[in-house]
């Protein structure tokens, strides 16, 4: 039995030992593929900029509170008739600069701002969202890849043993033991054996290009065991109770709703009377310089309904994201509860397929040892080890679900971040810009990504610009 289990540990590191040969000495761990992740992705990115959008709009709000001053030129050239006889032609030329300034408004450009301000945080927060998502997409490439090469481990193995039964077959055919029956048995069991091997490693390729996809590169050598899970809540009701904490969709959702109530006063102050300011310096050919000075009030009194209609809207859009956010809350709780659940079910099929492959190893050897003895046929032999084989898969996949189950778990309450799981990964610093733009520069401001730059080049290389 000592040598059994010996040849078997020999198969399976032999078996790794082929998939990964032409590979570097090195393997790649899982630490690694999050970082190359979150570094490379282009989705990432995008979401990235999709926030310096929405800290743009901080920048027209408070460019609302300011002055503006427009230069205007004007030419015009009249000719007049009388009487269809005499003829008289007048150019004028007028050149003006002209201020302009709401010196009142009801207060409903600050509370746009206000409004602009908290969308900002909001966005932020689903940022986070975002990249937890990137996280546990490279998660699951990396643990399917990691499965996907040990499941062709034990396809081999399972290959080698089969091999191992038909020789046996043979042998004992020949001296008259067995019958050509189960040679045949043996052969069609190889075949069939053979045929999982391809799709095992057809999978493997499967999921190459799905850690090619996810994580922006193939691995660069093995995949090395992940590394201790993890800590986690110890309860699933204070999982649910964190995740209501800090999930940053929560974050987010309630932000949503300062910003809505914001534009929903806004709305109100539309209403509201306004005076404005408008200052003139003009000069008009022939010479004649002319400067006033004026103040404007305006108080709606009737527009058709326009205004008391958008105040409304303002409302309901404000009550809706209340709304929105219980619902969020909901699925949040539910999510985290079901995230549990899978990684309870995942821990207890991993105790359960242990104990299987034990079981399936020694019924196997005992059957292995009663054929010799001519107690068994050879098709008990290898349902033996097809039900070993079977068990060995089912106890890799539980340890994959589990592992994937335990990030799950993460990322639904919220935690998995890059600082939670300790990456030494520069983070995107969302304030950097919003500090660059939300005083609104009169300049634009253009920036440059490292990951737009390898893309410019990769183009270049096909030679698209």
């Amino acid at each position: 039995m000592s040598r059994r289990r010996s040849w078997l540990r020999g198969g399976v590191a032999a078996g790794a030992l082929s998939l990964l040969g032409a590979l570097p000495a090195w393997a790649e761990s899982l630490s690694d593929a999050l970082v190359h992740a979150y570094r490379s992705s282009p989705s990432l990115e995008q979401q990235e900029l999709l926030l310096r959008v929405t800290d743009e709009d901080v920048a027209v709000a408070v460019a609302a509170l300011r002055p503006t001053l427009n230069f205007q030129a004007n030419y015009t050239k009249s000719v007049i008739f009388d009487q269809f006889s005499t003829r008289t032609t007048t150019t004028t030329g007028t050149l003006s600069l002209i201020l302009d300034y709401t010196l009142a408004d009801g207060g409903q450009r600050h509370m746009r701002l206000s409004a602009a301000k908290e969308a900002v945080l909001a966005a932020r927060y689903r940022l986070i969202q975002f990249e937890q998502g990137v996280l546990l997409d490279a998660v699951n490439a990396y643990l399917n890849l990691r499965l996907a090469a040990r499941t062709v481990d034990v396809r081999e193995s399972n290959v080698r043993l089969i091999n191992q039964q038909l020789t046996a077959a043979r042998d004992r055919f020949e001296v008259g033991e067995v019958t050509r029956t189960d040679v045949a048995l043996a052969e069609s069991r190889l075949a069939a054996a053979r045929s999982a091997l391809a799709a095992a490693r057809g999978e493997v390729d499967v999921q190459s290009e799905v850690y090619r996809l996810t994580i922006g590169r193939l691995p660069q050598g093995g995949l090395q065991a992940p590394p201790s899970l993890p800590e986690l809540p110890p309860s699933v009701d204070r999982a649910q109770q964190l995740a209501l904490q800090i999930h940053p969709l929560i974050s987010a959702g309630q932000h949503d709703i300062a910003s809505l109530t914001q534009l929903a006063d806004a709305a109100a102050a539309d209403r509201l009377p306004s005076v404005e300011l408008r200052g003139t310096a003009q000069r008009t050919r022939p010479d004649n310089d002319t400067l006033s000075l004026g103040v404007t009030g305006n108080i709606p009194i009737y527009t058709g309904g326009r205004l008391p209609a958008l105040q409304r809207r303002a409302i309901a859009q404000a009550q809706a994201s209340r709304s929105a956010l219980g619902q969020t809350s909901r699925e949040i709780v539910e999510g985290v509860g079901r995230a549990w659940a899978g990684l309870e079910v995942a821990r207890a099929q991993i105790t359960a397929t242990r104990q299987g492959v034990r079981s399936a190893q020694l019924a196997f050897e005992g059957f292995r040892e009663e054929a010799q003895l001519g107690a068994r046929t050879t098709l008990d032999v290898l349902d033996a080890e097809q039900e070993l084989l079977l068990a060995r898969v089912d106890q890799l996949q539980a340890e994959t679900d589990a592992q994937i189950a335990v990030y799950s778990v993460l990322a639904s309450i919220g935690l998995l971040t890059t600082d939670h799981l300790g990456l030494t990964v520069e983070r995107y610093d969302p304030t950097d810009y919003y500090n660059a733009v939300s005083n609104a520069p009169r300049t634009p401001i253009e920036t440059r990504s490292e990951r737009g730059n390898r893309l410019d080049s990769v183009l270049q290389r096909f030679g698209r610009n």
